[in-house]
């Protein structure tokens, strides 16, 4: 649907309430409507936040973004909020990531490796760390906050940089956390937990955030503002 010059994705499904949300990385905004609200009451919602969302277009417009990563020496990669320039070296057989001197992200490559499959290495890599990083964290806020994951994941999501299942008591954390600043992985976990508290982004899902973690609009801004990636995003 076109409103005011705006595409708006129109979703409707069995819920009570509407939903509009503006989302990374160009500005894409979807409604979530229930099922019985016909069309000329989906474009009066929309009109009536034509401003809220062009501020948050207007912010992602904003927004600073990475150049299509080549995977060769002297790129600019980030591990926990810190920036490293990359230096491939080619052995034989040998694939993996080193950290040198808090500046210098070694990648080990075969001779003749494809962008792809150096994108690839760093994947996993980024993926090991945040495996060891994220234990530590689920015991210290599990205790903290009175609740407890039956299962936790690490994978690629375009549009959040976590979520959480209430009933299967699942949570899953974006990938892309392993470039951001650790206090900012540490929110997440802790938003993520807190909707086993209360699932909507509601008044008492703040109170128990503020009672957690009191800085963490501070963090949510942080992560709203760090670079992004350059990807290709789908929804």
């Amino acid at each position: 649907m076109m409103v005011s010059g705006i595409a708006v994705e129109v979703v409707r499904k069995r819920i009570k309430n509407v939903h509009l949300g503006v989302y990374p990385p160009n500005g894409r905004v979807r409604i979530a409507v229930p099922l019985a609200v016909n069309d000329a009451a989906v474009r009066l919602a929309v009109i009536g936040k034509l401003g809220w969302i062009k501020r948050h277009q207007a912010r992602f417009a904003a927004q600073p973004r990475q150049s299509a990563r080549e995977m060769v020496s002297g790129e600019s990669h980030y591990f926990c909020g810190q920036r490293y320039r990359l230096c491939v070296v080619h052995g034989d057989g040998v694939r993996g990531v080193v950290l040198k001197n808090n500046s210098v992200m070694e990648m080990q490559v075969p001779q003749g490796t494809s962008i792809a499959q150096r994108e690839h290495i760093l994947q996993i890599w980024y993926r090991q760390q945040l495996r060891h990083m994220i234990p530590p964290l689920l015991d210290k806020w599990q205790t903290a906050m009175g609740v407890q994951v039956a299962e936790w994941g690490i994978k690629r999501m375009k549009t959040r940089w976590g979520s959480c299942n209430p009933k299967a008591r699942r949570i899953w954390l974006n990938l892309e956390l392993a470039k951001k600043p650790a206090h900012c992985l540490e929110y997440i976990v802790v938003h993520e937990l807190a909707h086993l508290i209360e699932r909507k982004h509601n008044e008492r899902f703040a109170a128990v955030m503020q009672q957690h973690i009191p800085q963490w609009r501070q963090y949510r801004a942080e992560l709203n503002h760090t670079p992004l990636a350059h990807d290709e995003w789908s929804y």
